[in-house]
C-alpha cells in the first residue's frame, strides 16, 4: 500500500498496526468466534479514537483526515484490518458516516458515528434476481410527510450488531437512501453463518417500516449519486483489506518454506517451489498496485474511477482465491486444521470476494462499459 506514504500516513498506519497486535492478537480473535456481534464494543471506541472513523467526514462535521486524502488514509486502515483479520465494522460504518458527511441533517447521528459509541451498516445488497433467495426489490414510498420502507436485503454486513441501518431502496426509477434504527418496529434482523470468524452478516426485513420525511438523505428519488460514491467506497476498501490478508498469509508461507525441511533441504530451495512463489509474489505486487491505483481514482473522483474500482474487484478477486489456496497447499496439512492461523486469513480472503459484486458481476461491468464506449465512438465517427 502507498509506495511513498508520508511520514504522518506511515506514523498513522503503525499506530493502528501496533494497536491490532495489542488488542487483537489470534487468541482474541479466535475467542470471538460465538460472539454475537463479532467485536468488543470498547475495542471500536478505541479504534474510533484513534481516526478510523473519521477520515471521510469533513472538519466541519467533526471528521478529519491525515493527509489531503481520507479516503487513501483510510485504505491504510483497512489494509492493516487485513493483515491483522481484524474485527469489527470498519468499512459499513464508514460508508455511512461518508454519506451522512454528505448531507447536512444528521449531526447528532453522524456525531455517534465518530465517537464510535454507535455502529451502522448499509443496507444495499439485494440476492440476484435468478437466485433462490430473490425477492422483490425493495422500495422507499413517499407517503406524505413520512417515507415508508418496504423489502429485504442481503446479506447485511454489521447488521446483527448495528444501531442504525442505511437503507437504499427504489423510488420509482430512482434510488433512495434512508437511516432506520434497528429497533424500529417493523424491522427483523435475521442473523446469517459466515465463513468469517469475527464478520457477522445478516437477512435484513422491512415490513412498510414507516418513518418520518427527515429520515431521507437527500431528495427522494435523487440517490443514485450517492449509492455510485459509496459502493466505490466500499470496493477500494475491500481491496485494500483483502491486499492486507494476502500479504500476511504470502509473508508467513515464505516463512514456513525456509523453516520446513524436505529430504534434507529447505522447501523454498526447491525449483519447482521457487517458480510458484514467483507467480504468487506477480500477483500480489500487482494487487498491491491495482487496489492503490482504484482507491486514488475514487479518491480524485476520475473519469475512470468506476472502470478502475471494477478491474480492481474483478482482478483481486480470482488471484487472491489463487494465491491463498497456493499458500495452503505450500503447508500441507497444517494449512487445513483450526489451529494453524493462516484460515484466519483465508476466511477474510473469501468473505470479501463476493461482497460489492463478485469478480465475475464487475468483469460484466467492465465489458458492457467497453461495449458502450465503443458503441459511443462509433456514433460519433459516423
Amino acid at each position: 500500500m502507498l509506495l511513498e506514504p508520508t511520514p504522518d500516513q506511515d506514523f498513522f498506519r503503525d499506530t493502528t498496526a501496533r494497536f491490532l497486535q495489542e488488542r487483537t492478537p489470534v487468541a482474541v480473535l479466535r475467542g470471538l468466534r460465538d460472539d454475537a456481534a463479532g467485536f468488543d464494543p470498547g475495542f471500536w471506541r478505541a479504534g474510533a479514537e484513534l481516526g478510523w472513523t473519521s477520515l471521510l467526514v469533513d472538519e466541519a462535521h467533526g471528521g478529519g483526515s491525515i493527509s489531503d486524502s481520507g479516503l487513501i488514509d483510510l485504505t491504510l486502515i483497512a489494509y492493516e484490518f487485513g493483515r491483522h483479520a481484524a474485527p469489527g465494522p470498519l468499512v459499513p460504518t464508514n460508508v455511512v458516516a461518508a454519506l451522512l458527511g454528505r448531507h447536512s441533517h444528521h449531526h447528532d447521528t453522524l456525531a455517534g458515528l465518530l465517537d464510535g459509541s454507535v455502529t451502522a451498516a448499509w443496507c444495499s445488497a439485494e440476492p440476484r434476481p435468478e437466485a433462490r433467495a430473490a425477492t422483490a426489490p425493495l422500495t422507499i414510498t413517499v407517503d406524505g410527510d413520512d417515507v415508508i420502507v418496504h423489502g429485504t436485503k442481503r446479506p447485511v454486513e454489521a447488521a446483527p450488531a448495528a444501531d442504525l441501518l442505511l437503507v437504499t431502496g427504489r423510488t420509482g426509477d430512482g434510488l433512495s437512501h434512508v437511516l432506520v434504527p434497528r429497533d424500529t418496529p417493523g424491522v427483523t434482523v435475521t442473523a446469517m453463518r459466515s465463513v468469517d470468524l469475527t464478520r457477522r452478516y445478516a437477512k435484513v426485513e422491512f415490513d412498510h417500516v414507516r418513518l418520518p420525511a427527515g429520515a431521507l438523505l437527500g431528495a427522494a428519488g435523487d440517490g443514485s449519486a450517492d449509492d455510485e460514491y459509496a459502493r466505490h467506497l466500499a470496493i477500494v476498501l475491500g481491496c485494500a483489506e483483502t491486499v492486507g490478508a494476502l500479504q500476511t498469509a504470502f509473508d508467513t508461507t515464505v516463512a514456513w518454506a525456509f523453516d520446513r525441511y524436505s529430504f534434507g533441504r529447505a522447501l523454498a530451495s526447491y525449483q519447482a517451489i521457487k517458480h510458484r512463489f514467483a507467480d504468487m509474489k506477480m500477483w500480489l505486487e500487482a494487487c498491491h498496485a491495482i487496489s492503490d491505483t482504484a482507491a486514488a481514482a475514487v479518491a480524485a473522483d476520475t473519469p475512470d474511477a468506476a472502470r478502475l474500482s471494477s478491474a480492481a474487484k474483478a482482478y483481486i478477486g480470482d488471484h487472491a482465491s489463487d494465491l491463498m489456496q497456493e499458500c495452503v497447499q505450500f503447508h500441507g496439512g497444517i494449512g487445513l486444521t483450526f489451529e494453524h492461523d493462516l484460515h484466519l486469513y483465508t476466511r477474510r480472503v473469501a468473505a470479501n470476494r463476493s461482497t460489492y459484486g463478485t469478480p465475475a458481476e464487475h468483469r460484466r461491468i467492465l465489458a458492457d462499459a467497453v461495449i458502450s464506449a465503443a458503441a459511443t465512438s462509433k456514433e460519433s465517427a459516423q
